[in-house]
């Protein structure tokens, strides 16, 4: 039995976004011109607003849609690490983007795509606050990235050595009638 449909988009979109959001935001921070920099703070700021709506979304259908059972094959130290390591994602995706939101507006700097929807910020600027969440913001994204690694190294282990299926679960993007 796998994820229902929205789930799976749900999980999909995040991905396509995170793979996104990781490298622009780790090269928008390079030594680079204002002209290249520039769009890449733009983009980086919008997705990330959009990210946030998308993430606490997913978080209320995850509540409100529990996932289906792992197959019974899987030893119960292994469900509780991947009932962990889900949750660990959902928190730290979480994390970056409330921080990254707190750092951009407590800072002083605009989000262009809010703007234009005349969304205000919620925080007004605020020096030191700004960069505590820029902080939060880069060590999140380090662990972030380590626990990305993890799930998907589990995911292809279970479909490439284990063969249990539980890769299908969440796989293709839409769920089969």
């Amino acid at each position: 039995m796998g994820y229902g449909t929205v789930s799976r988009l749900f999980h999909w979109t995040t991905v396509l976004i995170v793979l996104v959001m990781i490298p622009v935001g780790l090269t928008m921070i390079q030594d680079l011109p204002r002209s290249v920099q520039d769009p890449l703070f733009i983009l980086h700021k919008g997705l990330g607003s959009v990210f946030l709506t998308l993430i606490l979304a997913r978080i209320v259908w995850r509540l409100r849609h529990p996932p289906p059972p792992l197959p019974e094959s899987i030893p119960a130290a292994q469900r509780r690490v991947a009932a962990l390591s889900h949750a660990l994602l959902y928190l730290l995706l979480l994390t970056m983007a409330v921080s990254g939101y707190v750092r951009v507006t407590t800072g002083g700097f605009p989000i262009e795509l809010l703007n234009a929807l005349g969304i205000p910020p919620l925080f007004s600027k605020h020096e030191s606050v700004s960069l505590a969440a820029k902080s939060v913001h880069l060590t999140t994204v380090i662990v972030l990235i380590a626990v990305i690694a993890l799930h998907v190294g589990a995911a292809l282990h279970h479909a490439l050595v284990r063969r249990d299926g539980v890769l299908a679960r969440m796989w293709p993007p839409v769920a089969p009638r």
